[in-house]
């Protein structure tokens, strides 16, 4: 689960029974143990390992700080105490899960022993009181498979906010001086989200490549992986400084504490070095390490925000919205110069040159078809919001380079949107329908999610587990 640690902090009232409590919170904790989720819970805060004492929640946000998670799961084993849930959710800022189990009938008395449902009705207004924004999982049994799947969901958007709250980016050398459509706000982007930038001249790069170059044995070893890898119409010289160029970008990448790299990647970075990056950023790619063209800052941290969603299930790849199908009306086509990662390709990469330069270095493969998702996070005038939505993978014409012929629900509703912004030709996609996690990750990062086709009721029905 890419190491996502989740607070379980199970809650009660003292009107309800506390031995039932006491023995949902143990049933839950089962199956998120089954689910493979790694917890952390309240057993040495006190005798019942439940929230409930307002005096006890000082200890439970100390060792949930102390354990560094990155979720709250608030299963509301009976009622439950609903201001300590909010109170303890405000003071760690990090997303909330709120979930009870289905209450059994009442007994041949009429009692009740947990009224779960109830109580989540209360969570939800107080945490709405305290401005606390949380993911609900409606009222399900923990057999059901909308528990499995909200689990899933929820740890995916944990995932994506601690990335995204963490986020530096290695930008080499300034946008090429004809994309004006990549510019960002360094500043602004630090002050709203933490996303920091690690600008390096090309020089650096350069200099870093000949230290690779010389120390040899990494550039072999990635040599070795692409004659294997992928067919390889370049001269050994040739594929010699594309291996040398990964290895530099990796360390470089290292050195500055970089999840990712924005790369100008033409016309200066050919002067330099004689090759087209693409490779290279193709090889870093399968590797999780997103290398966007371009310079695009926007479009390094939409690869970051993909690639959390998957769990490194699948790997996401960077590409433009180019040209429409010749003969699908809602046919698209996206289309890179050759950066994509090699297990996107539905047959064996090869190595050559791109369509509109002379130089080698660029990987061409037609993508696999299936369900992808697409997104896109950009902003205007101090305002950003994420694009996204599904696509699938249909035939179309051969062209050069990384691409694949994709087919949307409206593909004019979608143009509109990326014309009329905040958005460019650039997007990520990847081989896996992670909508609703991208979606609900917006709520804990200050970003708007804008989805380009109306299905907003029907991701949230998957949400809260219809």
């Amino acid at each position: 689960m890419n190491g996502i640690k989740i607070g379980y902090a199970p809650t009660r009232r003292s009107i309800f029974s506390a031995p039932d409590a006491v023995r949902y919170a143990g049933l839950t904790r089962q199956r998120l143990k089954e689910l493979g989720v790694e917890l952390v819970d309240l057993d040495d805060i006190n005798e019942e390992g439940l929230l409930y004492d307002d005096r006890d929640r000082s200890a439970v946000a100390e060792k949930f700080r102390r354990e560094k998670i990155h979720g709250l799961f608030l299963p509301h084993c009976n009622f439950g105490t609903e201001y300590v849930c909010a109170r303890l959710a405000k003071e760690l800022n990090v997303p909330v899960l709120l979930w009870g189990p289905r209450d059994e009938r009442p007994d041949e008395n009429g009692v009740r022993l947990r009224d779960s449902q109830c109580g989540l009705f209360a969570t939800g207004k107080v945490l709405r009181r305290f401005q606390v924004p949380f993911t609900y999982l409606c009222n399900c049994r923990l057999t059901d498979p909308e528990f499995e799947r909200g689990i899933d969901n929820f740890l995916r958007v944990c995932n994506i906010v601690k990335v995204f709250r963490d986020i530096r980016i290695l930008q080499i050398a300034p946008r090429p001086f004809d994309f004006w459509s990549t510019m960002c706000n360094e500043g602004e982007l630090l002050e709203k989200f933490n996303i920091q930038l690690a600008p390096i001249p090309m020089t650096e790069l350069r200099q870093e490549m000949e230290k690779a170059k010389a120390e040899g044995t990494e550039v072999e070893e990635v040599m070795v992986y692409c004659r294997s890898s992928m067919n390889v119409c370049i001269k050994p010289e040739e594929l010699h400084q594309v291996a040398a160029l990964k290895v530099a970008m990796k360390h470089l990448a290292d050195r500055y504490g970089c999840r990712a790299v924005a790369i100008q990647c033409w016309n200066a970075l050919q002067a330099e070095i004689g090759i087209m990056p693409c490779a290279a950023n193709s090889l870093l790619n399968e590797e999780g390490i997103p290398v966007v063209c371009e310079t695009d800052i926007h479009g390094a941290v939409t690869a970051l925000m993909a690639e959390a969603a998957a769990m490194g299930e699948a790997r996401s790849f960077f590409a433009d919205w180019t040209v429409r199908h010749p003969d699908c009306e809602n046919g698209e086509l996206l289309q890179h110069c050759g950066p994509w990662p090699v297990s996107v390709a539905k047959e064996k990469p090869s190595i050559g040159y791109p369509l509109a330069f002379n130089h080698p270095g660029a990987v061409e493969a037609e993508a696999k078809h299936g369900q992808m998702t697409l997104c896109r996070f950009d902003g205007d005038n101090g305002e950003y919001s994420l694009l996204l939505g599904r696509a699938w993978g249909i035939d179309g014409p051969y062209t050069k380079g990384t691409y694949v012929w994709v087919e949307v629900e409206n593909l004019k509703r979608l143009e509109d949107k990326l014309v009329c912004g905040p958005y460019i030709h650039h997007c990520v996609g990847v081989h896996m329908d992670l909508v609703p996690s991208l979606y609900e990750a917006c709520k804990y990062i200050q970003v708007r999610p804008d989805l380009y086709d109306p299905i907003e009721e029907e991701v949230k029905a998957f949400i809260r587990g219809e």
